[in-house]
């Protein structure tokens, strides 16, 4: 792929690349491992990835870690806390997690103990993209109040759990209500803005 990567920043993009085998590959292609045996094997790929984008500076990448937005129990997600201290190594200075759904909206808890390295930047997502319930500006300002206090607020960004429609031709969530959501999500990162000045972050 380091052909592709290196085509699609050349053209002046923010590229972002994928990785639902640092997450979802736990519970599907690698659920007969052992925890230890994945992570050697998530090890190799981000090795790999790192080699492909050598020659792309790391602010100009966004790696999204995907435990997959399928409509699911999601009972046999890695834990987030399984994986960081890996998924940390990798180029990307962006680092997008699902921070809401309800298998992963607890593991803001993990940079409680992580320190996250200088210049890598979180994008917690703060709305399911499963559900077409729209989220509460002060929701969403809440969920990113609880990374920002942990990592500094130079140090997170808002974004969505995963793709709206992750396939071609998918259409989970109305178009409408998509960007009601998005909405609610500006909504709620200027809410969040005001709380950091209040609580002086």
């Amino acid at each position: 792929m380091r052909t592709e990567y290196e085509a699609i920043y050349a053209a002046g993009l923010m590229l972002q690349v994928d990785c639902p085998d640092l997450a979802m590959g736990r519970h599907s292609k690698f659920k007969n491992m052992t925890i230890d045996e994945f992570q050697s094997i998530a090890e190799v790929h981000i090795q790999v990835m790192n080699t492909a984008l050598a020659n792309i500076p790391a602010e100009r990448i966004r790696m999204h870690v995907c435990w997959g937005n399928y409509p699911g129990p999601h009972h046999h997600d890695v834990p987030l806390a399984d994986i960081v201290h890996l998924v940390l190594t990798a180029k990307p200075q962006f680092l997008s997690i699902e921070a809401c759904n309800p298998g992963h909206g607890h593991e803001w808890e993990v940079f409680k103990t992580v320190k996250l390295p200088v210049g890598k930047v979180l994008m917690p997502g703060v709305l399911d993209t499963t559900t077409s319930h729209i989220e509460h500006p002060r929701l969403v300002a809440q969920r990113l109040m609880n990374y920002i206090r942990l990592v500094g607020k130079d140090s997170v960004i808002a974004s969505t759990d995963c793709g709206f429609s992750t396939a071609a031709g998918a259409m989970n969530i109305p178009t409408e209500i998509v960007y009601a959501k998005l909405q609610a999500m500006v909504k709620g990162a200027r809410v969040a803005e005001e709380m950091i000045r209040e609580e002086g972050i």
